[in-house]
Parts: structure tokens; sequence; C-alpha cells
């Protein structure tokens, strides 16, 4: 094995004898002997990196993954808009008027209302062959107002609902409640679209709307005109609940004013709600789990930590003859205990970045199965690189201070 040299010869003026003092090992020289030993054996130093690079990838997974979501949550809140509010009485005994969304939308910063009301009682089935009490979890509501441009609503089969929510005994449905009763197309059959038992009424069915993220009881729910449902379903004509759209700047005067406008004897039965609110509070508990899965890549790092200061200590005893040789050439204590330190050092960093790798590959391949904007927050990057060293450093401290304590005759005898 080549050695690097570790002495120096010095010719003192006054005689003619030779005195030896060690030589100052330059950073070439330290990280050469740091990769020395990696390099001869590179099958356990993988191993040995194998800990340390599960705990930056699962660092960097956890934080870049919760990061990609938020950027996704923030490009769907700007398409969907954050400048919308629900409007709901707190119990069935103080209910809205039935002229509510045009009681909001008289407030200035209001840009559109729109009202629904449940019909719990009103079933909705495939045909009358199904049994009454299975509504297949489909909710039928009423609907009226300016539904387009209110519930920011498309739809992917048919009309919208406020060209199907009229006078015509129809029905549009939410994704999930189309999924559910077993609507795919609204191909016509005869003549005729798919037709559907609401209560005792037959509708058909005119739309199929797109999945609505800030109001997923929509989702769910066959929405049925106002009119009709007051005529053949037996509507009293009470909404539930009024939605409106509001000038983002002035949401917050909006809020305050609402429950006045819409019940002003009892402002306080009402409740003014942000639906964009429990978004948030989504992204709040991803980042409450995203707390705890750090929590475990900590483990991890701790782990790979344990198994990189295993193999060092394996290393200096089996390289005691070469301690105790560069220790007889002149290597001081210093230059030993360096020279072990780099090369934990440098085998934790090699992991780390192996680990880095794979972190980025995991973010990216999620990011893109979800259609994510694929986020890779620099500090967690930095943060993983830079828990490797301090990992190396600490796991190698021991090593290498017990390398260094080794005396040159101690080292060669117990060779």
């Amino acid at each position: 094995m080549k050695l690097l040299p570790s002495l120096r010869r010095h010719r003192p003026r006054s005689a003619g004898l030779r005195t030896y003092t060690p030589a100052r090992l330059s950073v070439r020289d330290v990280l050469a002997l740091g990769v020395l030993r990696l390099r001869a054996r590179p099958m356990r130093a993988a191993l040995s990196a194998l800990g340390i690079s599960i705990g930056v990838a699962t660092m960097i997974v956890v934080v870049g993954i919760p990061a990609s979501s938020k950027a996704a949550l923030a490009e769907q809140l700007d398409r969907l808009g954050t400048n919308m509010l629900k409007v709901k009485a707190q119990d069935d005994r103080t209910p809205l008027p039935e002229q509510a969304d045009a009681m909001v939308a008289r407030i200035g910063p209001v840009t559109s209302a729109a009202e629904v009301g449940k019909m719990p009682n009103v079933s909705i089935r495939r045909n009358d062959q199904v049994d009454a009490g299975d509504t297949s979890g489909v909710s039928v509501i009423a609907a009226r107002g300016n539904l387009k441009d209110t519930f920011e609503a498309d739809a992917w089969a048919g009309a919208l609902p406020e060209q199907g929510a009229g006078r015509l005994p129809s029905v549009v449905l939410g994704p999930t409640a189309a999924h559910n009763l077993g609507i795919t197309s609204l191909a016509p059959h005869n003549g005729i679209g798919p037709q559907l038992l609401v209560g005792d009424k037959w509708f058909t069915v005119t739309g199929i709307l797109r999945s609505m993220p800030l109001l997923p009881e929509l989702d769910s729910a066959a929405i049925v005109g106002w009119q009709a449902a007051k005529e053949q379903l037996g509507f009293k004509g009470h909404p539930d609940t009024v939605y409106l759209r509001a000038r983002e700047s002035a949401l917050d005067d909006v809020r305050a004013v609402a429950p006045a406008t819409v019940n002003p004897q009892r402002p306080e039965a009402v409740t003014v709600s942000r639906p964009s609110d429990a978004l948030a509070a989504k992204q709040l508990t991803e980042t409450t789990f995203s707390s705890l899965f750090l929590g475990l890549a900590a483990v991890a790092l701790l782990v790979g930590g344990v198994g990189v200061a295993n193999t060092m200590i394996i290393s200096v005893l089996e390289r005691r003859t070469e301690i105790g040789l560069r220790r007889a050439l002149g290597a001081g204590r210093g230059q030993i205990r360096i020279q072990f330190l780099t090369e934990s050092v440098v085998l934790c960093l090699l992991g780390g970045g192996a680990g880095v790798l794979l972190g980025t590959a995991g973010v990216a391949g999620w990011a893109l199965s979800q259609s994510w904007p694929a986020v890779l927050p620099l500090p967690a990057v930095l943060g993983g690189l830079g828990s490797a060293v301090v990992t190396g450093a600490v796991a190698g401290l021991y090593p290498a201070v017990r390398a260094s304590r080794l005396t040159p005759t101690e080292a060669l005898a117990n060779a």
C-alpha cells in the first residue's frame, strides 16, 4: 500500500546532523487518505453508506412531496379562487329566507350568488325496481341563481346547472353522484336521454359536472331546478346554504355584514365560512404528518451513523499495522485522527449525495404521477448533505481518537 510522506528532512545550520519533523498534510493528501480505503473495499463502503442514503433520501422526500403538494394546491386555489363564502343557518328552526341569494347579491362587493336547498326525504334511483331507500349515497338538492359564476362549475358532459335547473324536470349530477348511479354518458336512447327516478317523478339527466374541490358536497349531489323542485318534489322553498363570490379585497367586510343581511332579526343564527379554509386545514394536517416523517428520517440517519461508526471501529482494528507503520515513520496523532475522521466524513458525504439523488428522483416521480409541479426546497438538499457531514464527523470521532492513541510499538506488536 502506498503511504503518503509523513516526514520532512531538515538540516540545521550549525551542525551536519539531520533531524526530521512531521510533515503537514495538505488538503489533497487528506482527501487521498480519506478515499483510499473506500476505493479498496467499495462494497463495504456502499453498505456502510446505505443507512445515510436512506435517511437523507427520506428527509428530502418528506420535505419535497408536501412542498410539491402545496404548490399544486396554490395553483388550484388560484384557478378556483379563494373569494367564495358559504352562508348557512345554524339550525332548521331558523331557516334562511327564500330570496337569500338576491339579498346577499345586493351587497356591493358581491359579484355573484346562488342558493341551494336540501331535500332529505326525496330519493333518487335508476328505476322503480330499486328500493326507495337505496339512494347510492346521492343527495337531492334544489338550486338557483348564478350557479356557473358562483360555483365556477364546468360540465364534462351535457349542460351546466343553470341551463338544466329550470322549470323542466331535469337533473344535473355531480361527478361522484353520476358514478354511483352508473351514468357515464348522456347519449340518448330512442331519442331520450338517461332518466332517473327522483322521488316518484322521472327526471332527465342533462349534465354531469366536473369535480369542484372547494365544494365537495356538490360532487355527490343531484341538482334539480328550484321551481321544478317546488312543483314536483314538494320542496318548501327555503335554502339551506347561500354561496357567494366577492372581491378578494372586501371579503372580510362581506363576511361581517352577510349574517345581518340574510337574517336581520337573528344574525347570530347565521354562520359564514370560507370553503378554501378547509383546504388550508388539510395542508396543515399534511405538514403535521411531515413532521412525523422527518422524525423517522432522523432515526434513519442515526441508524446509518451507528453503522458508519461500527465500520470505522472495525477498520481501526484491521489497520493497526498501517497505523503503527505511519506512526513509526513520524506521523503525529493529529494526522492519524484527521485520516480516520476524513474517511468517515467522506463515507457519509458519499451516502448523502446518493440520498439526495434518490430523494430527488422520488419527489419528481411522485409529483409527476400526481400531475403536480415538482418542488425541491434547497434547504432540504443542503440540510440533507449537512446532516450527512455532521453524522460522519460524530460517527468517526471515537474511532479516530482511538486510532491516534495507538503507539507505534503497540500497533505493530498487535498486528
